[in-house]
């Protein structure tokens, strides 16, 4: 053959990412990342694929996508070299534009590349993860002469008669050696595509004189021509000399693909029929069946040895094996499904009501729109088990897609069949390995999802989780609609912050706090020890843990909404018992308190409440993090200055307005607090927040940064059993906060015994669980005189003490 346009590989396949140095480091402006080819030659406005194995080139390509760079291809002057030098590569090469990179599901890595323009290696830049180097662009000078127009008309008569006399030639280059007006650019394209060695090419591309390179490649191409001619005399030589053995092969392979053709034959035509077959029997809507009918004619038509083959069975196979039909739906059981949340999960007595009420809506208006349930929670609560229980309760299949770190808009629609290696999008392959419909689909970690350059996936959920809409979502590998209208979505999430606002609008938000002490401590008997025997291979009669020991493990080793780490203790407390039983040394194992210290070391956790804040000017406050409530210690001081405020702690914009409120309303009430208004003017004031590597906001600590400041100024200590929210006004108003039950979980966790909420936020004393509600003493406040008078003890006397 002429011409070629068979891909070469940048390196070995099956390579793994690379991390190799620092690759988010600036580079020059004049600098250009390189990537040596092994045996390929790109020329300036043409298509290379590359498949890239080298950990060097793999790291330059993800550097220049991430960067939206240009890259520098170059050919090796030693093919078989691993790590090129600056000596290894050729001094001219070409500029290119990174079209699309791919990273297979086998691990390898692909690039297609469009030529730019040629380039110059000036210099290297030494100390790179991968080649660098200062390069000068090599203009393309277009003349037009009575010269130069007639070799550039030879060079498109001979490129044409090349076609000509190639088997199968691409229309797509016919075109465009025809629709060529640039000599030079012509040239380009015959070179690339002429099946000739790298080396031969490379001295093209350095050639730039435009009639010397066109004389060149007139030259090359005449050869091949020749050749060519050749090959095709030859051939029908060989033909005509074939004896009748080797005819009457030939005609049977004819007859064999006549056969074929009126479907009287085996292969290829077997396998057609089977085709037609699952698609008659898949159900499609008519839309669709068309579509699948138009390929299998295509599919039916095409050669086996063609490209496109693979690709188009690919395609029929995922559209045959989708449930296109909807199955017939079991009648949900409200009393199995309350069965089988209470077996399943421990509390959470609100959330197992919404679900109850989800799922006697379905039963009575089956074809209604249900709304999208989105659990919101810490982790470790049981938000992931929640959606396997709703699954239970409806007797259907439960898939789950991981939305975690996705990035591009492909992995919720699909990629275009015009890429190799195109698969639909995570939904619809889900609802494929489902086999059903009707399932419920768990979306994990839908606040984790990220854009990216490939677009944004958060967009692409929009058409999935309307209902107005997703009765005719479009996933862009199938080119069909799919109607997604009776999957049962559930969307999980640790934070909804980050998730963008139209989405969520499209969803119902339940709240899954964190769990109490006792809650923690019944979690633990129901399923975590069972769990942790059955994982360490013991059984009852070999070892046994007691209710203390969890409680111990509890209170001293795990501070945590959930209840992941609650597991992992219990887990290595049991292997510590396992060992035991394992090299005989015993035949029964009794984990109690005592034995904790030798299995998990000393508690991690120790209640200080008391001791932080048995000096004035310290209060104990409340505040909700992503991960649940926890307690937050406000620190104030004072010392001879000026009359300074400082704030620190690493305070957001909001918590530091809060502080600057609680000041100013200090100094306003100075007199009626007694404090004397000359200490403001003759002290610099601290105010700090532990712990300073932890960044903080919010309005809610206002009560306790007032409450820390007229502690400080008056000399009385705060409560060592009380902690306080909520946010203040210049009136001395308390203003209802959010994460109430979040915050008293956590302070009865940490040893609180009173809570100083308020009086606005009655409305969530509903929503506090129980036990924490018997173990709390409740103070609402209105005013912050409220909060004063029931945090704050009286004035101790001062004593002196004679030494001598």
């Amino acid at each position: 053959m002429a011409l070629s346009g068979d891909p070469s590989e940048a390196g070995h396949g099956n390579a793994v990412a690379p991390k190799i140095g620092d690759q988010n480091a600036a580079l020059p402006s004049d600098a250009l990342i390189l990537l040596p080819a092994r045996k390929s030659v790109l020329f300036p406005g043409l298509i290379l694929p590359l498949m890239i194995g080298r950990e060097k080139s793999i790291a330059a390509v993800q550097q220049a996508v991430r960067e939206q760079r240009q890259v520098g291809v170059v050919l090796q002057r030693d093919a078989a070299a691993d790590d090129p030098g600056p000596d290894g590569v050729y001094r001219i090469g070409t500029v290119a534009n990174i079209v699309r990179y791919i990273t297979m599901p086998d691990g390898t890595h692909h690039v297609i590349l469009q030529g730019v323009q040629r380039i110059r290696i000036l210099d290297f830049i030494p100390g790179t993860p991968f080649p660098v180097a200062r390069v000068a662009h090599i203009p393309e000078t277009e003349t037009r002469s009575p010269e130069i127009e007639a070799r550039f008309r030879n060079l498109q008569s001979q490129a044409l008669e090349a076609m000509q006399l190639l088997p199968q030639a691409p229309q797509e280059l016919i075109a465009a050696i025809q629709d060529a007006t640039s000599a030079g650019a012509l040239a380009d394209l015959a070179a690339g595509y002429m099946d000739i060695p790298a080396e031969q090419k490379q001295e093209i591309l350095e050639t730039v004189d435009l009639i010397t390179r066109i004389d060149r490649v007139s030259r090359l191409l005449g050869e091949r021509i020749e050749v060519m001619r050749l090959t095709q005399e030859i051939g029908r030589q060989t033909k005509a000399a074939l004896d009748e053995r080797q005819r009457e092969a030939v005609l049977r392979e004819q007859m064999a693909a006549i056969q074929r053709q009126l479907g009287e034959g085996d292969g290829k035509t077997e396998e057609v029929r089977e085709l037609s077959e699952s698609i008659a029997k898949a159900n499609m809507p008519r839309d669709v069946e068309e579509q699948a009918r138009k390929e299998l004619k295509r599919y039916e038509r095409m050669p086996d040895a063609a490209a496109e083959t693979g690709m188009i069975r690919t395609y029929l196979d995922w559209l045959t094996e989708l449930p296109w039909q909807l199955p017939e739906e079991k009648p949900i059981d409200i009393s199995g499904a309350r069965r089988i949340l209470d077996e399943d999960h421990f509390g959470l007595d609100k959330i197992k009501r919404r679900v109850l009420e989800y799922l006697a809506v379905r039963k009575l208006a089956p074809e209604g729109k249900a709304p999208i349930l989105c659990f919101v929670g810490p982790p470790g609560v049981g938000k992931t088990s929640l959606g396997q229980s709703i699954a239970r309760a409806m007797g259907r299949p439960f898939v789950r897609v991981s939305l975690g770190g996705v990035h591009d808009e492909a992995e919720i629609r699909g990629h275009r069949r015009t890429y190799i290696g195109a698969l639909p999008g995570n939904i619809i392959q889900a609802i494929r390995k489902a086999g059903t419909r009707n399932c419920v689909m768990m979306l994990d970690e839908i606040d984790k999802m990220g854009r990216g350059i490939q677009g944004d996936p958060a967009a692409a959920m929009l058409e999935v989780l309307d209902p107005e809409q997703n009765n005719t979502f479009r996933d862009n590998y199938l080119g069909a609609p799919f109607d997604l209208s009776r999957v049962v979505f559930i969307a999980t999430a640790n934070m909804l912050d980050t998730i963008p606002g139209p989405l969520r609008d499209r969803m119902e938000v339940i709240s899954l706090s964190g769990y109490t002490e006792s809650e923690k401590l019944e979690i633990a008997r129901r399923y975590l020890v069972r769990r942790q025997f059955e994982a360490n291979g013991l059984t009852a009669e070999q070892a046994d843990i007691d209710d203390e020991a969890l409680r111990a493990i509890i209170r001293g080793y795990t501070r945590e909404a959930g209840v992941r780490n609650l597991e992992r203790e219990i887990g290595q407390a049991l292997r510590t018992a396992a060992v035991r039983i394992a090299d005989h040394s015993t035949e029964h194992v009794h984990i109690g308190v005592n034995d904790l210290v030798g299995a998990l070391g000393p508690p991690r956790f120790e209640n200080e409440v008391a001791m932080r804040t048995s000096v004035p000017g310290v209060a104990t406050g409340l505040a909700w993090t992503p991960v649940g409530g926890d307690i937050l210690f406000i620190e104030a001081t004072r010392a001879p200055g000026k009359g300074s405020f400082i704030l620190t702690g690493q305070l957001g914009d909001v918590m530091r307005e809060s502080a600057q409120a609680a000041m100013t309303l200090v100094k306003s009430r100075a007199s009626s607090l007694d404090i004397d208004p000359k200490i403001f003017e003759t002290s610099d004031i601290h105010v700090h927040v532990p712990a300073g590597a932890t960044p903080k906001d919010g309005p809610s600590a206002g009560v306790a940064m007032f409450t820390a400041l007229v502690s400080l100024l008056t000399d009385r200590t705060v409560r060592s059993d009380t902690a306080m929210t909520g946010e203040i006004s210049l009136r001395g108003l308390v203003l209802p906060v959010g994460g109430i039950k979040e915050k008293v979980v956590a302070a009865a966790a940490a040893g609180i015994t009173r809570v100083v909420l308020p009086a606005r936020n009655r409305r969530d004393f509903e929503d506090i669980p129980e036990d924490a509600r018997n173990r709390l003493e409740f103070l609402w406040a209105e005013r912050v005189d409220d909060v004063i008078a029931a945090a704050l003890e009286e004035k101790r006397a001062r004593t002196s003490q004679a030494v001598g």
